[in-house]
């Protein structure tokens, strides 16, 4: 593959100007990166719900968040958490890219959210209102919190974008998906600024309920944030997330033009489907291999030029192991040369919202060159036996970024991202 020049005029190219997370650790950017740099996680005693009899009793559940801070309390009573979240994540984004959209031509701005399963908290009250009360218990807003665009609705309606908006699902690829999705947007002249990202707030009974049923969730109760341990001869499951995050993406010369300071680039997106199985990859890690081969080919990229992969590392016994033989697979001798972490031990799986949060911690390690660190990592697992950044982070000159999601049913998704100069 010949290398691709940054300064390609022959395409349009797509910046990141503005970022905004809710995560169980932090509400502000800075506060975010600095517990993502020193490994300081958000995993503790699940209170959202009475855990009974669950294997599982912790999560990286958000305690801290005042909606007043971003809406006004009708609105708030209103809208589910994960509505919640993602309007405050995504005016975050855009106070941090100090954009005005009303100066931007309506049609040329949109918004996409990737969520695996929006409004989750909505439909187990309105079940519960209508065994106790009949149909008259469901409340009116059950069917607006409740249908799988909310999100993205509400998002644009306090932002005030006109021009486009749209939810995706595709499980836990949902967030990489949704900012794919943006960059072709912007790339296909269609906008020139898009608020992409995800939000997610399973913390619910029939997912709690789910999760443990099908043992993705470390059962280390005694200790929450010590408890996932993404390639680590011992790891056992996920630390289940809540949040959102989401970032303005906006065509180079127009963010040029208004003097945007820009995090990064984001050079290409690749997306794949096992077809394989409802629940686990493929065990030679198919999907994988070909989201990275399709995103380093739209990227125009050598293989020498990536530094980092930020894994989907879920800590599983599977996906770790097919992760690093896909990464091995698609980069030979190269594979062993690269750094590769999860931050999921910080943050928790944010499962749809995910990707969008690691796109974050992506362009954040691009403009501070740093690599995150793995926590929780001490002791490789069979199979694992790549540079997984160990013990803390590490300044680097990083030029190019990989992101790595998947979700069920075999979805795939990988995005590229450069350092700005």
């Amino acid at each position: 593959m010949a290398q691709r020049e940054i300064s390609d005029p022959s395409r349009r190219r797509i910046v990141i100007t503005g970022m905004g997370v809710v995560t169980s650790v932090a509400q502000r950017l800075d506060k975010f990166w600095n517990c993502v740099r020193h490994g300081i996680s958000g995993g503790k005693l699940m209170t959202r719900f009475p855990a009974g009899t669950s294997p599982t009793t912790f999560a990286a559940q958000i305690d801290d968040f005042d909606p007043g801070e971003y809406m006004d309390s009708k609105m708030a009573r209103r809208l589910d958490y994960s509505h919640r979240y993602g309007v405050a994540a995504a005016r975050l984004a855009q106070q941090d890219a100090g954009i005005d959209f009303n100066k931007v031509d309506a049609d040329r701005v949109g918004i996409v959210e990737g969520s695996s399963m929006s409004g989750n908290e909505g439909a187990v009250k309105a079940e519960e209102g209508f065994h106790k009360r009949g149909y008259k218990g469901v409340g009116p807003f059950a069917l607006i919190n409740g249908y799988s665009g909310a999100g993205s609705g509400e998002v644009a309606k306090e932002l005030g974008v006109r021009g486009h908006s749209i939810t995706l699902s595709s499980s836990s690829a949902s967030g990489n998906d949704a900012i794919g999705y943006a960059v072709s947007m912007i790339r296909h002249e269609e906008v020139d600024v898009m608020v992409a990202g995800g939000a997610e707030a399973p913390i619910v009974p029939h997912t709690w309920g789910g999760l443990c049923l099908n043992q993705v969730m470390s059962r280390r109760n005694d200790q929450p944030q010590g408890a996932m341990r993404p390639f680590d001869k011992t790891r056992d499951g996920i630390l289940l997330g809540e949040g959102s995050a989401y970032l303005v993406l906006e065509e180079l010369s127009y963010a040029l033009s208004r003097g945007a300071r820009i995090y990064a680039e984001i050079l290409g997106h690749g997306r794949s489907c096992e077809a394989y199985h409802p629940v686990a990859p493929h065990p030679d890690g198919l999907g994988y291999f070909r989201a990275i081969q399709k995103a380093v080919r739209q990227a125009q990229l050598d293989i020498e030029q990536v530094d980092y992969i930020n894994a989907h590392g879920t800590a599983t016994e599977a996906n770790d192991i097919v992760e690093t033989k896909a990464i091995k697979r698609f980069f030979g001798p190269q594979a062993y040369r690269l750094a590769v972490s999860s931050t999921k031990p910080i943050t928790g799986h944010l499962l749809g919202a995910a990707g969008a949060l690691e796109t974050i911690v992506c362009a954040l390690a691009l403009y501070h060159q740093e690599i995150p660190l793995t926590l929780n990592f001490n002791e490789p697992g069979e199979g694992c036996d790549l540079d997984y950044v160990r013990g803390r982070s590490r300044p680097y000159p990083i030029r190019v970024a990989l992101n790595l999601s998947s979700g069920f049913g075999g979805k795939n998704s990988c995005l590229a991202l450069s350092r700005f100069p």
